[in-house]
């Protein structure tokens, strides 16, 4: 099969059946084998029994219904458990992401070797205030940590090649990172393309402000995780020992301060006295803390099943 096509849906049901008729028109137009697979995300609209009859009017459509909103991260988890095609393609299903982009970033996976192919949306027609600054400040936020030139990270039309969707795993809403985590696994041919973006169609988006604030947040905990995560002492240990050395060096300081003044026959303050004492003994107990949270969590790596987890390129 040459193409999967996941669809992350909740509360989409007025959108499916023009999505499918326009995946269909191209992927014929073009000749492709391909799947679409709709991941109901917990409507409540009635978007499954669409999908049901959908599916049973096209082979190629199949479904998956979760009982709940789990998110988008586990809608694509889902999808890419499933999928068969050796290209795999994510789009939104709001009609957004137009699928006349996809033979073209086929042809990028196949023919001009990437691994991974992301969408970056022109002449945006979100809320400029909302949705297009926040994003070029989010955008801009993960292309300095990640090391990654994407001008459009979170966009939902990529396209992957197969190996890379079974070789990482999404969870929370990591979602947004995947170009990330995809990287971390060694798939560092990572492209994009320039995507038309058209006004939602049906409905009202579902998300909110709060996403910048969680993906933020995520992206500070991925990035934690990929560089610390099977060392964890190379930041605790070092952050304890340098936090101790902080109040050792004060404390000798403020010792010897008091030592100088008192044999000179000058003025001096107890010990105890001096705030810097109390900045200099928490210094001390934060350096030892941190130095013993190393240790706990280099504990719990070299015990994870997982320590020893790494993506093999080819074997001979």
């Amino acid at each position: 099969m040459d193409i999967s096509i996941i669809v992350p849906a909740y509360n989409e049901k007025e959108s499916l059946p023009e999505l499918t008729s326009w995946i269909k028109s191209v992927m014929d137009k073009n000749g492709f084998s391909y799947e679409v697979i709709i991941v109901d995300d917990g409507s409540k609209d009635g978007s499954w029994d669409a999908i049901k009859e959908l599916s049973a009017k096209d082979s190629a459509i199949h479904g998956i219904c979760f009982r709940r909103n789990y998110g988008k991260s586990a809608a694509l988890y889902c999808g890419f458990e499933k999928a068969q095609g050796e290209v795999v393609f994510t789009m939104d299903a709001d009609l957004q992401d137009s699928p006349e982009e996809l033979p073209e970033m086929y042809s990028m996976i196949v023919n001009e070797g990437y691994d991974l192919v992301s969408g970056w949306k022109q002449n945006r027609k979100d809320n400029k205030l909302t949705k297009n600054l926040p994003s070029k400040l989010y955008n801009a936020t993960a292309r300095m940590i990640t090391g990654i030139k994407l001008h459009d990270m979170n966009c939902g039309l990529k396209a992957y090649r197969k190996e890379v969707v079974k070789s990482i795993e999404v969870y929370g809403e990591m979602h947004r990172y995947i170009p990330y985590l995809a990287k971390n696994a060694g798939y560092t041919r990572i492209g994009e393309k320039r995507v038309h973006h058209q006004k939602r169609k049906y409905g009202t988006s579902k998300f909110g402000m709060e996403r910048f604030i969680n993906g933020f947040l995520d992206l500070q905990s991925l990035w934690f995780l990929s560089t610390f995560g099977k060392r964890p002492m190379h930041f605790f240990g070092y952050s304890g020992i340098f936090m101790f050395l902080v109040g050792f060096v004060l404390t000798c300081w403020i010792i010897i301060e008091k030592l100088v003044l008192q044999s000179q026959g000058l003025k001096y303050r107890a010990v105890t006295d001096q705030p810097g004492f109390y900045l200099a003994l928490m210094a001390v107990i934060l350096g030892v803390i941190l130095f013993l949270a190393g240790f706990i969590g280099e504990m719990i790596a070299r015990s994870s099943n997982e320590r020893n987890s790494y993506n093999i390129k080819e074997e001979l």
